[in-house]
Formats: structure tokens, sequence, C-alpha cells
């Protein structure tokens, strides 16, 4: 499977409008990869708590969920198109991913669980999604995490017991934290033994630098492909057979005795 990362870079005088429009030519040019990965809130920025209730949408029929169904569509592309402010049909705001398929439909949502924060920001404005959420991909069962999520090993763990073999977590991970970002991310592979596709932005979320550093790992920990901190694609080609050969040459999943 070959798997584009869109390292999205954030420039808050960038028109929201025209933000939407730059990420959907950026994934009509991966035409050829098998799946697409966009960062967390690249619409907003993360960091933008201020924009979350203006900018929330719906996540089937919203401006976002329709142009990057277009472009999935275009590019022939599953399409993970990172994560927008939700407006729930109750008025509650999520932090929700969407998944698409390569006929632009709507395959799954995720409604982040772990939302950043301390008691502020994206804690307060924002509700907490409740439901594990895995995706059959043609080669691969993806689970699905976002940024702050990282943090929790027992969702990962719900997730392996879903069925995941792959994990993609978008995020807007910030600079200063760059060092917990890298090594968060093995350990999930790791103690997993599942890839990990994590995809974070560029550019300067409400101030705040972003790490940038997108990331894939295989099923032993080995960092595959590493991006910088500017906007940048990072494509990969994934043996998916890995997954399954790690869990049976070190079966260390089978000697769980918690959980």
């Amino acid at each position: 499977m070959r798997a584009s990362l869109i390292q999205f870079g954030v420039d808050p005088q960038e028109p929201v409008s025209s933000r939407r429009q730059r990420a959907a030519s950026l994934v009509r040019e991966q035409r050829g990869s098998d799946l697409v990965v966009l960062p967390e809130l690249w619409t907003v920025g993360a960091f933008a708590y201020e924009s979350f209730e203006s900018e929330a949408e719906s996540v089937s029929d919203g401006p976002t969920f329709s142009a990057m169904s277009k472009a999935a569509r275009d590019a022939g592309v599953w399409l993970h198109a990172g994560s927008v402010p939700e407006r729930a049909a109750d008025g509650g705001l999520y932090n929700t991913s969407l998944v698409l398929t390569p006929e632009g439909e709507l395959a799954a949502t995720y409604r982040k669980i772990h939302r950043f924060g301390f008691d502020q920001g994206e804690a307060l404005l924002m509700s907490a999604g409740a439901e594990l959420v895995t995706v059959a991909l043609p080669e691969t069962v993806a689970g699905l995490a976002t940024c702050y999520d990282l943090r929790f090993p027992e969702l990962f763990r719900g997730l392996v017991d879903a069925g995941a073999q792959t994990f993609v977590i978008p995020a807007g991970w910030p600079a200063k934290r760059l060092a917990h970002w890298t090594l968060l991310a093995r350990a999930r592979a790791v103690e997993n033994q599942a890839y990990v596709l994590a995809c974070g932005t560029g550019g300067t979320h409400a101030g705040v630098p972003q790490a940038g550093h997108s990331v894939v790992i295989d099923p032993w920990g080995e960092v595959l492909a590493e991006a910088g901190e500017g906007e940048e694609v990072l494509t990969v080609d994934l043996d998916l057979s890995r997954v399954a050969t790690t869990r049976e040459s070190f079966p260390a999943l089978k000697d769980r005795r918690l959980g």
C-alpha cells in the first residue's frame, strides 16, 4: 500500500476557503497513492480556539466534506481528511475526523476521545467522543486516533482488539513537545506491533509553532520516513504483511494478562 501524508502548513492569514482549495489540490496531486492523510484541524488550526465555533460544520455535507469528497474522487484514493470542528445535531462541538472512499463517500468518522487543554481550550470547548473506530481498507484495518490520543495507550490496545493493524493519527502537535511526539508514536507501534502513520502540521496555530515531523513507523518500531518542520508530502510504500509476520515471530500480544 502506498500512503501519502500531507504535512499541511497552516498560515493564520490564509482564509479557510482558500486553505480548503489548496488542500484539495494537494490531495489530487497524490493520484497513484492508495491512502492519503491530512492533519488535525487544518481548516482552523488546532490552537485557534476562538475559531472553533465560527468554523464548525457538518461532517456529512459541510464545506470540508464537499471539497475533500471531490478531491478523493478525482485522485482515486482513500482519504483520511484530517479533522474538523464538527457541529453536531444537538448543537455540540466535536473534533471529528473524516475518512472517505475513492468514490468520495463517507466511510467513517471519529470523534476525538481525549481532548487537550486541562479544562481549557479544546477540553473546555469541545465534547469528548466515546467510540473506538476502525476502517477496513483494501489491504489493512486502520484504527483511528487524533493527536493527544497518542498519550493514552489503552485506546490503541482497544483498537488492536478491534482488529487494527495500522494506526492513522492526524495531529496539530506543538513544536516544544516534539520529542514526545516521536517517542510516543514509536511506542504505539512497538507495543501494538502495528504501522503508525502520524501526520502533523507545519506553520503556526494561533501563535503556537507546530512540530511538523510527520512520521511513518513499521511494526518493529523502525522509522521508515520522517518529514521536516515545514509543509511537505511524505510518501511511503508499506509492506502490510509485516504486521502478521512481526506478530507471529514475536508474539508478545498473546502474553497480555490485563485488559
